[in-house]
């Protein structure tokens, strides 16, 4: 399985280790104004992330070793581990704010529902590999990734974590779609996405959930509780004007107004500190990871490293997206990081391990599958 051969180096991505350095390095940066003046607590949340960033670099040279097609084997053991700390999290896991989403390993704190996400790509990617025979997916033949899905989705509900619950739902749509469906088949996921949505309102979304997404709707009904969120994050974006208000001289993030400024909202200290200008740059440099991971899957060697690269690029993609909506307040406050970009070693060294997946691929694309 681990192969030490010339054309591997010949053909290692270093376009997109560049890249992702370039957005963790902005990340830093942003994360040491974001925190710098709380006593203690920056300089340990920045030194933090910047070991993260240091495991996150390594894991990416570790998988590369590995061709990735023996996740193809692996998917459901993968699956099993992943439904097991799933598991764990809700018999044993840390109470935070009223949330259950962390496993204490002492030396760290793993959030099980982060890499829930690129597991479930992964078994989706595997499963759709094996069963493609270019006829189209029939619904019964959805029904197994409907229910892998399904499973990990309810378990996060429970935690409860709206966001990471979604995002699982956006996984498999994407996916799903990227494959080829029957028309039959589309319009019936569609008939059952939309009668689940009122069973999910009523059944399974906790109090504060509904009023948030309440609260995207009328925003300025409760400025100073619910909607406290959207409307300071609105206006540290707003504040940046063209080129923002300088490094570390944003009065939204460094007078304590906007609140979780290193996980959630970290774009919107940086949209204020930098500007319309600098947000473009970073945004550029974001969606430049986006594009080229689009450009992996089109070059993959065979079908399943096409899925696999697509699942990792709908993850980064609809993570960015969701979490963009939210500081801009165009989508309720889910609690999204930006990958790359957010405090968090859980959600840092998952997108990592994807990337190095990306990677895994592009090198391997010249040989026979």
């Amino acid at each position: 399985m681990i192969r030490f051969d010339r054309r591997l180096v010949q053909n290692f991505d270093w376009v997109m280790v560049a890249a992702v350095l370039v957005v963790a390095l902005l990340g830093l940066l942003n994360l040491y104004s974001a925190t710098h003046l709380s006593r203690g607590y920056g300089s340990t949340v920045f030194i933090k992330q910047a070991y993260y960033f240091l495991a996150g670099f390594g894991l990416i040279f570790l998988i590369v070793l590995v061709d990735y097609k023996v996740l193809i084997k692996w998917n459901y053991l993968l699956y099993g581990i992943m439904i097991i700390l799933l598991l764990l999290v809700l018999l044993v896991g840390g109470e935070v704010a009223g949330s259950q989403r962390w496993i204490n390993l002492g030396f760290f704190r793993l959030q099980p529902s982060e890499p829930a996400k690129l597991l479930l790509v992964i078994t989706l990617a595997s499963y759709y590999y094996r069963k493609d025979t270019g006829k189209g997916f029939a619904l019964k033949e959805l029904l197994l990734p409907m229910g892998l899905t399904a499973v990990p989705v309810l378990m996060i509900l429970k935690q409860p974590d709206l966001g990471t619950a979604l995002m699982l739902v956006f996984i498999f749509v994407s996916m799903t779609l990227f494959v080829k469906l029957k028309w039959s088949t589309l319009g019936v996921l569609a008939g059952i996405g939309v009668s689940f949505l009122p069973l999910v309102w009523q059944f399974y979304l906790k109090p504060y959930q509904r009023q948030r997404i309440m609260t995207f709707l009328s925003p300025e009904s409760d400025p100073l509780g619910s909607g406290y969120h959207i409307a300071q994050s609105k206006i540290a974006v707003g504040s940046g004007a063209t080129f923002g208000k300088g490094y570390m001289q944003g009065t939204q993030a460094q007078l304590d107004f906007l609140p979780e400024r290193h996980t959630d909202f970290a774009f919107s200290v940086w949209a204020e500190e930098w500007g319309f200008i600098g947000s473009l740059f970073f945004l550029a440099c974001y969606f430049f990871i986006v594009l080229w991971g689009l450009n992996i899957a089109l070059s993959a060697r065979d079908k399943f490293g096409v899925l696999l690269a697509f699942g990792i690029v709908s993850l980064l993609f609809w993570q960015a997206f969701i979490n963009l909506g939210m500081v801009l307040g165009l989508l309720p406050v889910v609690g999204m990081p930006m990958p790359l970009f957010s405090y968090g070693g859980s959600s840092l060294l998952t997108t990592l391990a994807g990337i190095g997946i990306l990677i895994n691929i592009r090198m391997r694309r010249f040989t026979t599958p």
